[in-house]
Formats: C-alpha cells, structure tokens, sequence
C-alpha cells in the first residue's frame, strides 16, 4: 500500500493530475498507520503482522 501511494505521487506530480497526488497521499499515511498498528501487535483486519 505505501508502494502503490508512493508510485501515484510521483505519477501524479509528474503528470500534474492532483487526484492521483492526493490518492496518493492517503494511501502512504493509510499504510504507515497499518505499519505501525501491526508492528506493535495490534491485529489488523484480523491478522497480527501487516506487511
């Protein structure tokens, strides 16, 4: 998920299409948050490790 936002920011910085850049940046934030959920042992959608 950070990879995907990660590749929609920089396609939509390049292009100058600002939906992909604010998708974007939502999914990085969402998947940072999923890291770090799962990284200290919360479960997340029902399994304990995301990645």
């Amino acid at each position: 998920m950070i990879l995907l936002g990660v590749i929609l920011l920089i396609v939509g910085f390049l292009t100058g299409i600002s939906i992909l850049w604010t998708i974007g940046i939502v999914l990085v934030v969402l998947g940072i948050v999923l890291w770090v959920l799962g990284s200290v042992g919360h479960a997340v959608g029902g399994r304990r490790h995301y990645w």
